[in-house]
């Protein structure tokens, strides 16, 4: 990987620095990328520049077409990308090539369905209100899904009629390289879609400020995510955030405990529990305390050997830590601890962990871990469940567990998060996807996440 690509082709760097990819799962070095500059990004939003009117005025069918070859070529290389999602970030292959590959097909495929209806216009009065693309996006990504969140943004933006420039975290390039070069088989015009490699300190400041971009749309932390907001507040462009999370999955004393229990431990530990939207607070009537922890430790169990590395040494002592402040915070340790698993002694992975008699006061309740750790809350009234919650900075995701379906969404209503999941109910990829709070502002995917890259007009007829 020598190159970025920019108007169409791969081009030198303008500097000589790189940065390597590392294997998670044997600290082997697989590749590099090189470590762009702000003059790599200022000619990938020149190329953008260029592309939009051209691009903006494609009709939508010609524009469904394109992002159809995208897709079927996706399908056609998914065992490919999988592998490479695996290598770079060290999620199994089959786990790899269902979520991280086979969900951005999907969403390809909707987008792709949507764009076959007449784009929406409205009169208000003697007004026509019509919506119409908001320019170039900066498209930041993070490293947990390389490809999920690249097609996330960029394809409702690219559907919208906005040209991209979009930058890999520097930890996982690979796959988003490969994507590259089957967009351009697709045939995507020149300009429409460029890629620069970098760090988020050079490349992705660059990018929020440039004068040139209209909108940034970046996945990561609370933290990046406020230098973002503040890169980009000096052009007054528009700015969408998916940023932390730190999700509660409550579960009423009439609720099926196995099943609860059991489906929140899988959902925390997904992706070796680096996903912003995981169940990492179990919330639990007091009663059943025992009963959970029992469940709770059967079910680690049973996933530790499924799961892979977490991305990086960095991102391995990070959750070190966390599990560290746990155990001086005076939880229990249900299961798991600090260290490797016993079987896999190399690499960056850990135990899956579970803490009971947490309090909403530790630090394990309220930061972000970003790895497989569950902290057990305990509860006496479902007022104080629903408080303990919504007590947190962060309100992207949350699950309810009741007897009925009616009396889950209830609870819901009173959760503050931009998504809630009643006895397990699946993902849906046209809802919108989101947080409250620190969680960010914007919404992906869907109808909604095509909103945020459009502008809205009002014409005044006579």
């Amino acid at each position: 990987m020598k190159c970025h690509y920019v108007d169409g082709r791969w081009c030198p760097p303008t500097t000589t620095d790189r940065i390597p990819v590392v294997d998670p799962a044997t600290h082997l070095v697989v590749g590099s990328a090189p470590a762009g500059g702000a003059a790599d990004v200022d000619a990938a939003v020149a190329a953008a520049r260029s592309a939009f009117p051209g691009w903006a005025a494609t009709p939508r069918a010609e524009r469904a077409r394109l992002l159809g070859a995208l897709g079927e070529l996706l399908r056609s290389h998914a065992g490919e990308l999988a592998r490479l999602v695996e290598t770079e970030m060290g999620a199994p292959e089959a786990f790899a090539l269902s979520e991280h590959v086979g969900t951005p097909i999907a969403i390809i495929d909707d987008y792709v369905a949507g764009l076959t209806h007449e784009p929406d216009e409205e009169r208000i009065g003697n007004s026509l209100i019509t919506r119409e693309p908001i320019g170039v996006v900066a498209a930041i990504l993070p490293w947990n899904y390389p490809l999920y969140q690249l097609v996330a943004k960029i394809v409702p933006a690219l559907a919208a009629g906005c040209t991209v420039v979009a930058k890999p975290a520097e930890l996982t390039p690979l796959a988003t390289c490969r994507f590259t070069e089957l967009l351009d088989e697709a045939g995507i015009p020149a300009g429409v879609f460029n890629l620069v490699f970098g760090t988020g300190p050079v490349v992705g400041d660059a990018m929020s400020r440039h004068p040139h971009v209209d909108m940034v749309s970046f996945t990561g932390s609370t933290r990046a995510g406020a230098l973002v907001g503040q890169a980009a507040a000096a052009t007054v462009k528009r700015v969408a955030l998916e940023l932390g999370g730190k999700s509660a999955s409550l579960v009423t004393p009439d609720a099926d405990l196995e099943q609860a229990v059991t489906a929140t431990v899988q959902y925390c530990m997904t992706n070796s529990g680096q996903c912003c939207n995981a169940w990492t607070r179990l919330i639990v009537p007091r009663s059943a305390r025992d009963d959970v922890a029992r469940i709770a430790a059967r079910v680690a169990a049973e996933i530790e050997p499924e799961l892979g590395p977490l991305v990086s040494r960095d991102q391995y002592d990070r959750v070190q830590s966390h599990i560290a402040a746990g155990l001086d915070a005076g939880a229990t340790l249900i299961t798991g601890g600090l260290g490797h698993p016993d079987d896999r002694p190399d690499g960056n992975y850990t135990k899956v962990t579970v803490f009971g008699d947490v309090t909403p006061a530790m630090t394990i309740a309220q930061e972000e871990i970003f790895g497989p750790v569950l902290a057990i809350l305990s509860y006496d009234t479902l007022d104080e469940a629903i408080t303990l919650a919504n007590d947190s900075p962060y309100g992207l995701h949350g699950g309810v567990w009741a007897v009925t379906a009616e009396s889950g969404l209830a609870i819901a209503r009173r959760l503050r998060t931009g998504q809630v999941d009643v006895n397990g109910a699946e993902f849906n990829i046209a809802a919108p996807f989101g947080g409250y709070k620190q969680s960010g502002n914007g919404r992906e995917l869907g109808r909604y996440g095509l909103e945020e890259f459009l502008e809205t007009k009002a014409i005044q007829l006579t």
